[in-house]
């Protein structure tokens, strides 16, 4: 069964149409990548999936259970995780006690005044560390941290929840290439692995043609094209509207990559 299914989703702004009809589907354990100009209507489809913007009309449905117009939270309790393009984490808290906050949420786990929060779940905790090659920095305050380790960070967090369909919004931003590369080549592992959906938006392309599976192009809320990553590279639309020059020597630089 397909996991994630979107049709039709429309959604304005007063007389700015940010989302036209727009339809996708993704299966489990592949990766789909939303890209576009500025202004393209990325943010508005991605925040409809995850609950945070309730769509005009169209519908959306995760293991075929309608979700379109659901909370946040509800969409999230459905099987969704998320993580941001700035990162969400406690900076105060250590490593590990930002994804034992994670799966204490997940668990519904009431923690009482004078309870020791950081025993619970720690275990758990430790392991999804392990996923995203932080476990050795378990005990370090987050704010020590480099960037790019706060972002693993935050995808363990948004692992915690055993997500069905991990969205992820501009994960690569602020990081270093190198650092790029290491966060794309972790979620693609642990999504085929566990059979969980990606839905990302991302500006730069080599990350988006490197990882994807399949990729959507947006422009003024409407999908001019939908397919594998070869497929967009080629198609001239494309190039013409969003990739150029720049964005297509990223797509022969992944390409190289994966032959």
């Amino acid at each position: 069964m397909t996991l994630l299914k979107v049709t039709g989703l429309n959604k304005r702004f007063g007389g700015v149409v940010a989302a036209k009809d727009v339809a996708f589907a993704l299966e489990a354990g592949d990766i789909l990548a939303i890209i576009g100009p500025n202004g393209a209507g990325k943010s508005t489809t991605f925040n409809m999936v995850s609950g945070q913007l309730r769509p005009d009309s169209g519908e959306v449905l995760l293991d075929g259970q309608p979700i379109s117009g659901l909370a946040p939270r509800e969409v999230w309790r459905r099987g969704i995780g998320r993580t941001f393009q700035i990162a969400q984490t406690f900076v105060s808290m250590s490593v590990a006690e930002n994804v034992q906050m994670g799966l204490i949420s997940w668990h519904d786990r009431i923690v009482t005044f004078g309870a020791r929060a950081e025993t619970l779940y720690r275990p758990e905790a430790l392991r999804l560390l392990d996923l995203v090659g932080m476990r050795a920095d378990a005990d370090r305050p987050v704010r020590e941290l480099a960037y790019g380790d706060v972002k693993r960070v935050e995808l363990a967090i948004a692992l915690a929840s055993a997500p069905k369909l991990l969205l992820m919004d501009e994960p690569t931003a602020g990081m270093a290439p190198k650092e790029r590369a290491q966060l794309m080549d972790i979620t693609a592992t642990i999504a085929r692995q566990r059979k969980i959906g990606v839905l990302f938006t991302e500006h730069d392309m080599d990350a988006v043609f490197a990882h994807s599976d399949r990729i959507l192009v947006l422009v003024r809320g409407e999908i001019i094209a939908d397919g594998k990553p070869d497929e967009v590279r080629a198609n001239a639309r494309v190039k013409q509207v969003y990739l150029g020059e720049m964005g297509v020597a990223a797509a022969m630089r992944a390409r190289r990559g994966r032959v």
